[in-house]
C-alpha cells in the first residue's frame, strides 16, 4: 500500500467547491477548497468519480468499485477523449473494502 500522506475531508471540512469551464476551454475544472489545500479536478476525473458513485450507489448488491489509470493510443479512444482515462480495475468488492480498511487505519483530519 502507498506511502503518501493520508487525509480525510468529511462534508464539513470543505470550504467551498467550484465549478467551472474557463474562458478559452471545453471542459469543465473542479475546485475543491480545503483547510489545508486547494485540489484542482478535470472534467474527466469529476466524471470518473460520478461514474464510481453511480456504480455502486445504485448497483442492487455493489459495495465498492476501484478505478485505476489506463492510457489507451489515441485511435482507441472517442473523438474529444483523454488517452489516460481512469477504468474500472478487475479488483472484487472484497478485495476494494480490504484497500479501504487498510488505508482508513492511517487517516488523520484536516488541522483547522
Amino acid at each position: 500500500m502507498s506511502s503518501k500522506k493520508l487525509v480525510r475531508y468529511r462534508n464539513c471540512d470543505v470550504e467551498r467547491i467550484v465549478a467551472v469551464v474557463p474562458r478559452g476551454h471545453r471542459h469543465l475544472r473542479m475546485i475543491v477548497e480545503l483547510p489545508d489545500q486547494v485540489i484542482v479536478l478535470s472534467e474527466a476525473t469529476v466524471a470518473a468519480i460520478v461514474r464510481a458513485y453511480i456504480d455502486v450507489v445504485t448497483h442492487p448488491t455493489r459495495r465498492a468499485v476501484e478505478l485505476v489509470v489506463r492510457r489507451y493510443q489515441s485511435k482507441e479512444v472517442k473523438p474529444a477523449y483523454s488517452e489516460c482515462q481512469l477504468v474500472e480495475s478487475s479488483s472484487r468488492d472484497e478485495e476494494v473494502q480490504k484497500i479501504w480498511e487498510e488505508l482508513a487505519s492511517r487517516v488523520e483530519r484536516p488541522e483547522k
